[in-house]
């Protein structure tokens, strides 16, 4: 037998579809500060796995895995999902969506003005 390495925050069902694959699932429990850093990294991959999907299921899929993550850690720092709603639409109204497709190329500052 062979024995891979992860070291990953998982989703739930995952160590029984390992269980029902005929192998088996080395697994810990996090304490809540490990538990809130995991959710975090597990964001980045996710976010990478977005850049680097190509059709249209499979951004579908990566974008599921981003809002799960969204929900879990918005919930692990006690903000609702309504809280979270409402800041989204403050920031839409202050700063705009990306409907325009704007990118930022530079900026000549005169001043120490903060980063966009």
């Amino acid at each position: 037998m062979k024995k891979k390495i992860y070291n990953k925050l998982i989703r739930d069902k995952i160590p029984g579809i390992i269980k029902k694959s005929g192998s088996i699932p080395e697994i810990t429990i996090l304490d809540e500060a490990d538990f809130r850093k995991a959710l975090k990294v597990k964001m980045t991959e996710e976010a990478q796995e977005l850049l680097e999907a190509e059709s249209t299921d499979d951004v579908l899929n990566e974008l599921a895995d981003v809002e799960e993550l969204v929900r879990a850690i918005a919930k692990n720092y006690s903000i609702s999902l309504r809280e979270l709603e409402e800041h989204r639409k403050a920031k839409l109204h202050e700063r705009g969506g990306f409907k325009k497709k704007l990118f930022l190329v530079s900026v000549v500052r005169s001043s120490d003005e903060p980063d966009y």
